[in-house]
């Protein structure tokens, strides 16, 4: 029997440390930002996708997506943002992907270099951090409060950074239902925020992915991006979150010349015509009637989420009431790791995001994170219920 290769030894600097693995998910799932699963639009996909079908006639399939991805596509982002975001864009700077995901990571590899300073919230999206570190980042939170990133502290970790000679090569934030914590950036918070940028030359990319969820409050402020109109300003967005992450298809818009360099280190061909396809046929029409529905029935979600977290949990937690989004964040007393509690609650059948995995600096270890888009109202109610228990038996709930 040959002695297996190992492949140790060769890996790059930049490879993960430690091997991922599929790993089965919990009964009652509250780790991932899944899309509400019986909302998702099967019959409008594949009657929009034989539309488009029907109109291409099959050729077009034969090529390669034209740079940038499917044109009707990005025609209905532009109309989109201008209806609903107060941007305004053309198609040449609209630029699909597979998923958000995979635009942050490309916006991040044309602009930082190992050692380069970023700045984001001191805690964000886990898989923007985690690209941020890929390319060897020096990455800084900026202290939050019930709006997001403050403005004042921005300023001062910029000033900061400019007296020692460093000039961060990119922001990256979340101002609309914010992962993970879920808060909203008021108006005013934004154009404080653009105005210090500004002062300090710092592109921005704007993550919007869960903007279109609202359950209740007023409509979300217009985007960072549409307060600027010099081209500081980036804006990554996707359908992951109103019809379903598997469609794998979501945008970036950035300035043309930024939206030709993302095409060139293209190196798969453009995102899937046919996901592109389907989606263009179904939301043409039926974007905003399915929207409305989406966030109804996550609303009750949300409601169930927070009645459970009152029922079960003690005054010694904390934990956000978000307006809109898949997420809320839930502090335990000081003492708790969820980190080291996650385990022994999977083993009780229930999922998380332990608080550490959002942090550039490692904080908060007793706080978490939980998504309540997925699970039926009943079975967020129970495992809110099995995972109060699991905290009081390790301890985790007294202060």
């Amino acid at each position: 029997m040959p002695q297996k290769f190992d492949y140790k030894p060769l890996l790059s600097r930049a490879a993960p440390a430690e091997p991922q693995f599929a790993r089965a998910r919990a009964r009652y799932d509250f780790s991932v930002g899944y899309a509400e699963p019986t909302s998702v639009p099967i019959e409008g996909l594949w009657q929009g996708l034989r539309d488009c079908m029907r109109e291409e006639r099959g050729p077009g399939l034969a090529l390669y997506p034209p740079a940038g991805g499917y044109e009707e596509l990005r025609e209905l982002v532009v109309r989109k943002l201008a209806r609903d975001r107060g941007m305004h864009v053309t198609k040449d700077e609209i630029v699909l992907g597979h998923g958000s995901g995979q635009l942050i990571r490309d916006v991040i590899a044309l602009l930082v270099d190992p050692g380069d300073t970023v700045i984001s919230e001191e805690f964000f999206y886990v898989g923007t951090l985690r690209h941020m570190r890929y390319y060897g980042a020096d990455v800084v939170g900026v202290p939050m409060d019930e709006e997001g990133m403050r403005a004042d502290e921005l300023a001062r970790i910029l000033g900061e950074l400019s007296s020692r000679g460093k000039k961060p090569k990119l922001m990256y934030t979340i101002p609309s239902y914010q992962n993970p914590w879920g808060s909203m950036m008021s108006l005013e918070r934004r154009r404080a925020i653009v105005d210090v940028v500004r002062e300090h030359g710092v592109p921005v990319l704007e993550d919007d992915c869960y903007v279109d969820l609202r359950y209740e409050g007023d409509t979300p402020p217009p985007a960072m991006c549409s307060l600027d109109d010099s081209g500081q300003m980036m804006y990554v967005s996707s359908f992951s979150k109103i019809v379903g992450p598997g469609v794998r298809m979501g945008w970036v818009a950035v300035p043309r010349e930024m939206a030709g360099r993302l095409n060139a280190i293209r190196m798969d061909g453009g995102p899937n015509q046919l996901a592109a396809m389907a989606l263009a046929g179904y939301l043409s029409d039926d974007m905003y009637p399915h929207i409305d529905e989406v966030s109804a029935i996550i609303r009750e979600k949300r409601d169930a989420m927070l009645s459970a977290l009152g029922e079960h949990f003690p005054p010694t937690c904390r934990w956000t009431k978000p307006k809109g989004g898949l997420f809320l964040w839930l502090e335990l007393p000081e003492g708790a790791d969820t980190q080291v509690l996650h385990d022994k609650a999977f083993e009780a059948g229930v999922g998380y995001a332990p608080g550490v995995i959002f942090s550039p600096s490692g904080d908060k270890r007793n706080c978490l994170r939980l998504c309540f888009s997925y699970m039926s109202p009943e079975d967020i109610r129970q495992g809110v219920r099995i995972l109060a228990e699991v905290f009081e038996r390790e301890g985790a709930l007294r202060a």
